[in-house]
């Protein structure tokens, strides 16, 4: 019998399941640990996203020093879908660093989107033209996602 993975609480499939441990000093040290396989950095990434705290949410930040820009981009997935403010600093200086990777970087913006604070379209208009397409591109969703959130929540 094939088993499959299960999808997580926030409907998408990880690649790979959330670590079974919930100490965050635990999860921390497989996270910032470069020797460690991907797949347990993995785990620590779907399981601090999964708890759902602003200590789990500061973890997942601390972990843009990483090596891996596949790892990077991960995290920045994560924080858009755990849609915390508290992340909203680390992904304006992802986005903004043109030295990023330009994917971690467009998922940085598009995870600004997802969180859904206004405070940040000053940092996503001044990426619009930039010279990735991915990251405009990117930034122009999260434009129009706030624009469409911020106009459905005013009574018709």
């Amino acid at each position: 019998m094939n088993r499959r993975p299960e999808s997580s609480e926030y409907g998408s499939v990880d690649p790979a399941p959330a670590s079974e441990s919930s100490k965050l000093e635990t999860l921390r040290e497989i996270l910032l640990d470069e020797n460690q396989k991907m797949f347990q950095r993995m785990r620590s990434v779907f399981k601090l996203r999964n708890i759902r705290s602003t200590e789990s949410c500061l973890v997942l930040c601390e972990a843009f020093d990483s090596q891996s820009a596949l790892l990077r981009h991960e995290l920045a997935y994560v924080l858009g879908q755990m849609q915390m403010d508290e992340a909203i600093p680390t992904l304006v200086r992802i986005l903004s660093d043109s030295s990023e990777h330009v994917m971690v970087r467009h998922e940085a913006a598009e995870a600004l989107g997802a969180i859904g604070n206004v405070e940040a379209i000053p940092v996503l208009k001044k990426y619009l033209n930039d010279e990735h397409i991915e990251v405009s591109e990117s930034c122009e969703v999260a434009l129009d996602l706030l624009d469409w959130v911020s106009n459905s929540s005013v009574p018709q």
